[in-house]
């Protein structure tokens, strides 16, 4: 779908977008947007999980969870009742870079749903019973993930391509880290990290302007404290285990977890667009090349894919599937070999113009409420992406031509510097797998 396919693709227009800083820092996004009578409201403060000190991993988003359990003198229950009478919601959580309060609501509760969320931000109470009763939540989720073959290949991944850099850093870490956390922790936590100065607040829905940020200025205008600036997050060297092979060692199992890891590009790089349809060609839909391979002619597995991860600094590309133990080394012949010639050759032009009005036509979809736009518009302020970047993502997603895509395939996509993961049952795998580079043998409990 060259400039021609995309001269019939309706105009993406967002709603107005209005910012405004108060004077304390806090920088505000007003989105006003109906029909519908409702408001979604979202705080990201830069202070994620790459911030979470050596020995405490995981705080911030331990954190996150308990504003809600507790904040200024309202209990946990009393939060929820007072926010789900009116119909709304609240919670936060922390990704890699951010720490995230979300709240949604009617728009005619907005105003003391807003001040109850505010409490949530500025005065959180970490009570006593809360955090142990989290502490066990979180130990109980995280010896199911580590139960579940997938979810621990994907831990296993993060250790093989990030190493020691902070992006490794696991927003839910491991039981030592969960087991350590204090009250005050999480209080220093909070005081450290956040704060209006690093904060970009997002309002977006049917409401009046001159009302919200009467509320904001209220509720928020005295904000004060974390930090002045966001921390810079230092540069990637590369994968951590280029050539390698880790295995996870599960004996029980009789199928193998598989990913391949590799070097992929920060968010907004320049060849994001040829990078995405060419990737939706390779292993990003459901009829792409690795599906048709690996699932379709030789029934391997049930699924495959791969995806490039962007972050603000560098970023990853996984390719990922499953399949019985027997069956490892087609599986990985096939993966590399499908790499092996995107890589060389490109995607043709036919799958080029099938994948661009596939994407071309589930992008609006992905912009039908306010917090799938108050969510857009966040990472385009986060990563600095031009302000073009939503309402033009259609007619560059379609102006990429069959060269450009070729030309980042050869560019980005992996040679020999890849990290393979495998979890299975680690003495059949061991000399199966040895031909594709040295072999490191783990336990599930190195995670824990």
């Amino acid at each position: 779908m060259s400039a021609r396919g995309s001269e019939g693709l309706r105009p993406l227009k967002l709603p107005k977008h209005e910012v405004r800083v108060l004077p304390n820092g806090l920088t505000v996004h007003l989105v006003p947007r109906g029909p519908l009578p409702l408001v979604a409201v979202r705080l990201v403060i830069r202070g994620g999980s790459v911030n979470d000190p050596l020995g405490k991993l995981g705080v911030g988003d331990f954190a996150a969870r308990l504003f809600r359990r507790g904040a200024s003198g309202m209990t946990a229950d009393q939060i929820s009742d007072t926010v789900e009478f009116v119909g709304a919601s609240v919670g936060g959580f922390s990704n890699e870079e951010n720490v995230i309060v979300s709240l949604s609501t009617p728009s005619k509760h907005l105003g003391p749903m807003f001040e109850v969320m505010s409490k949530l931000v500025l005065e959180p109470d970490f009570p006593e019973s809360e955090v142990e009763l989290s502490r066990r939540r979180t130990l109980a989720a995280l010896t199911n993930d580590l139960d579940d073959p997938g979810s621990l290949a994907d831990r296993a991944l993060v250790r093989a391509t990030w190493g020691s850099h902070p992006y490794a850093h696991e927003a839910i870490a491991g039981k030592s880290d969960i087991s350590a956390y204090t009250r005050d922790d999480l209080k220093r936590f909070h005081e450290d990290r956040i704060g209006p100065k690093v904060a970009h607040l997002y309002v977006v829905g049917a409401f009046e302007t001159d009302e919200v940020m009467s509320t904001i200025e209220r509720t928020l205008g005295k904000w004060s404290g974390g930090p002045d600036a966001p921390s810079e997050i230092p540069a990637w060297n590369g994968i951590a285990k280029p050539g390698e092979v880790l295995i996870v060692d599960k004996p029980e199992q009789t199928q193998v977890q598989m990913r391949i890891g590799a070097r992929g590009v920060k968010r907004g790089h320049d060849d994001h667009f040829p990078l995405i349809t060419m990737n939706t060609v390779l292993g990003g839909g459901f009829t792409s090349r690795l599906v048709t391979e690996i699932r379709v002619k030789r029934g391997l597995s049930y699924g495959a894919g791969s995806s490039f991860d962007m972050m603000s600094v560098a970023g990853t590309f996984t390719v990922s599937s499953f399949t019985r133990t027997e069956s490892i080394n087609t599986l990985i012949d096939v993966a590399l070999g499908e790499v092996k010639k995107m890589r060389e050759k490109g995607p043709s032009k036919k799958e080029l113009e099938t994948v661009q009005r596939y994407i071309s036509g589930l992008y609006p979809g992905r912009l039908e409420t306010n917090e799938a736009i108050s969510g857009a518009i966040a990472d385009v302020v986060h990563y600095r992406l031009p302000e073009s970047w939503i309402s033009d993502y259609r007619e560059r997603i379609s102006a990429v031509t069959v060269p450009q895509a070729a030309a980042a395939a050869q560019k980005h996509l992996f040679g020999d510097e890849r990290s393979i993961v495998l979890v299975g049952n680690a003495e059949q795998l061991k000399p199966m797998v040895e031909r594709y580079g040295a072999v490191t043998v783990i336990k599930p409990e190195s995670f824990e």
